[in-house]
């Protein structure tokens, strides 16, 4: 059967999909109850367990993780003695930041200049619906030739590790001999592209404090230590004066050996300022995904307006490093916990507490899997062949996936690409990705059950 009635199915299946992903949007399934009730993500996760059921999965099953999340399993069983494919996804988003600089509310769908618009749209709720796109395209077109298990996370964006926990405490329920992990993207927009590296991470905050209580900043600035500008101080030592990264014992002079990032493109995807230096050296490619990065996400500090004349007795931050692989990141967190315990200026006392953490990967882009995706993304992006990059975020759950089961075979694609701006402001996702990577998803399937008859 040619890739033409897939590409036809999946075009005649689209304003569905844009409905769906319309709804599972809506779900503000931000997984911290202190920033969104839990029932946005127990409503997004039942969500989820009834479109699997209305595609006739069996032992679908909310899944009490140990981080107080739901992930959502269910398994459709193939021909016998078809392969199993384990699909991935999950449904939790990142905050939406400041709603107020959504051009269009963050939790609605909303279509504009050719692309939707909407927080989770490309991660990774679009990621869901592009599983669903692609395994009702092959029952409309002869039947799913595998075995499918599909696990949809609930708490991927926080880092909090729960789904690895079961997985771990479980091991037989997502054992698969091959494993798509539909949450990166394509280098750009119509350049079909698999993820070969991850980049782990750990997540820490730091609180600093020098007074008993605040302080009148008349009566005694200039000689009573003010905890927010000793925090301050604290985190400049994490970089260099050109931004590199610099974690006491932690390296930062790795290359990266493949595709390259134009710094030219580099600017653009990223909206650089005009006149604004990019930090660190080393090509982009180096910088993004062969070396670390830290990042502070976060400064619980006094807001502009009301801020009082005061010194800080208490300053707290939260940051983020970005580990690449060949680094440890249990390693790296130890590092960048003694960093921050040595680096306080004028004795201030310390505290340091670890958030999350989670390992890089690499992935083995020579195994039979790639060669079947490699022709089905050529089918579905006529003219292109597939490429392989990096990716500067983290999946945690890859390497848990890869200890459990290191026979299995993990691709890594998705909608993510730099147009999307993920974990930003008005994130959107591109309705002609999300249509062809359900048409190379599906006519992967397909040749990956050839390719085992073989």
């Amino acid at each position: 059967m040619t890739a033409r009635p897939i590409s036809e199915t999946v075009a005649s299946l689209m304003p569905r999909a844009k409905a769906e992903l319309t709804e599972l949007v809506a779900f503000r399934s931000v997984a911290d109850p202190a920033q969104f009730p839990k029932s946005e993500c127990d409503a997004a996760a039942d969500w989820v367990a009834d479109a699997l059921r209305a595609e006739d999965f069996q032992d679908v099953a909310l899944l009490d993780t140990p981080d107080g999340t739901r992930s959502v399993y269910g398994f459709l069983p193939g021909p016998a003695g078809a392969p199993t494919v384990l699909l991935y996804a999950h449904y939790d988003v990142q905050p939406p930041l400041d709603e107020s600089a959504w051009i269009s509310p963050p939790f609605e769908l909303t279509e504009r200049d050719g692309r939707w618009f909407g927080r989770g749209a490309a991660d990774c709720k679009g990621g869901f619906i592009m599983h669903l796109l692609a395994l009702r395209a092959l029952k409309a077109n002869g039947g799913v030739p595998v075995s499918v298990k599909v696990i949809a996370e609930g708490s991927e964006e926080q880092g909090t590790g729960g789904l690895e926990q079961y997985a771990e405490a479980h091991p037989e329920l997502l054992a698969a001999d091959t494993i798509v992990i539909g949450d990166t993207g394509n280098f750009r927009v119509g350049l079909p592209t698999v993820t070969s590296t991850l980049r782990g991470m750990t997540m820490l905050r730091v609180q600093v404090d020098t007074l008993e209580g605040n302080l009148h900043s008349g009566q005694f600035g200039g000689a009573a230590p003010d905890a927010l500008a000793a925090l301050i101080q604290l985190l400049a030592s994490l970089r260099a004066e050109d931004g590199t990264t610099t974690v006491d014992g932690l390296t930062s002079d790795a290359e990266w050996d493949g595709l390259q990032y134009p710094e030219d493109e580099f600017r653009k995807d990223a909206k650089v300022l005009d006149g604004v230096e990019l930090i660190g050296t080393g090509s982009v490619a180096d910088r993004i995904w062969a070396r670390p990065a830290v990042t502070v996400i976060g400064i619980d500090c006094p807001p502009v307006v009301g801020a009082t004349p005061s010194l800080q007795a208490s300053a707290r931050a939260q940051v983020s490093l970005r580990v690449p692989p060949g680094q440890d990141a249990a390693e790296a967190t130890k590092l960048l916990t003694a960093h921050l315990e040595s680096h306080a200026p004028w004795g201030a006392r310390v505290s340091v507490e670890l958030v999350g953490q989670g390992q890089a990967f690499r992935a083995d882009i020579t195994s039979p899997a790639y060669t079947s995706m490699a022709e089905a993304m050529r089918a579905a992006y006529p003219g292109e062949e597939m490429q392989s990059s990096g990716m500067g975020g983290s999946i945690p759950l890859c390497n848990t996936l890869a200890g459990l089961y290191p026979e299995a075979e993990i691709l890594l694609i998705g909608l993510s690409e730099p147009e999307a701006r993920i974990h930003a402001v008005n994130e959107s996702v591109s309705p002609q990705e999300l249509e062809r990577l359900s048409v190379a998803e599906a006519l992967f399937l397909r040749n990956y059950a050839e390719s085992k008859k073989a």
